[in-house]
């Protein structure tokens, strides 16, 4: 029965662990593997509370050490990568200019620092959810482990995907990376009710939305690889807005 108690705890500090080894990669300049860990965290961050369920053992500590360790992955990691990335657009946008223009290069300052707004506003999201008793089933604003899966997305398909002219040249803009940053953030503040991946049972009646959802994302990722992360994400808020004006109409 002890041992029981500890399984969605270790599993979640599977998922803080695999942040923290992002965060060195990071700092290493191994952006894919960042990514990777990012996603293994995803996963375990999904068999915490599926576990948790399942041996119905959630406690206070447990929903605490969760968003610890949320706030380490999908807080802090992506915003790193962020950063990176606008960092390093910066420098191909400057040198491209000094090439262009001749002149010697000079500090500019640059807005990478704007990249953790997405810490901070996921700080304050993942305050409001251990708090905000509408959050229970569902969610309000994007998930952290959505908006860091989108941002994680981003070297991924620079990588392995190169053959996207058009989507690359827009990953490495720099105006586009700033707004993303933004707009991430706002999204997960925003009052916009978004379904959550909960079974709470395997029926198809009762779990319709997360099934068409899933197979749908599989499909995506199977055809169209790491640009499908982005297009799964959009599909997520824009399936969490009809379900919401469905149950509205249907109220």
């Amino acid at each position: 029965m002890k041992i029981k108690i500890h399984i969605p705890n270790a599993i979640t500090c599977c998922n803080l662990l695999c942040g923290c080894l992002s965060i060195i990669k990071i700092f290493e300049g191994d952006l894919i593997l960042a990514s990777y860990l990012i996603g293994f965290s995803i996963i375990f961050d999904f068999f915490d509370g599926f576990f948790a369920r399942l041996l119905k053992v959630s406690s206070s500590i447990g929903k605490d050490l969760d968003s610890l360790a949320d706030m380490v992955t999908f807080g802090l990691a992506p915003a790193l990568i962020m950063f990176k990335l606008i960092g390093s657009s910066y420098v191909m946008n400057l040198n491209s200019y000094l090439v262009e223009t001749n002149s010697i290069n000079h500090q500019v300052f640059v807005p990478q620092y704007l990249a953790f707004t997405i810490t901070i506003f996921s700080a304050i999201r993942l305050a409001k959810f251990n708090n905000d008793t509408r959050q229970v089933d569902s969610f309000i604003g994007l998930p952290t482990p959505a908006n860091a899966i989108i941002i994680c997305s981003l070297p991924l398909i620079s990588e392995f995907q190169p053959y996207l002219t058009l989507i690359n040249s827009i990953i490495h803009s720099l105006i586009f990376l700033i707004c993303f940053s933004l707009l991430s953030s706002y999204l997960l503040l925003a009052e916009i009710p978004m379904f959550a991946l909960k079974f709470k049972n395997y029926k198809w009646q009762d779990n319709k939305l997360r099934f068409i959802f899933l197979i749908m994302s599989l499909l995506f990722i199977i055809v169209f690889k790491f640009i499908a992360i982005p297009i799964i994400v959009i599909i997520y808020v824009l399936l969490s807005i009809v379900n919401n004006i469905f149950l509205k109409n249907k109220e």
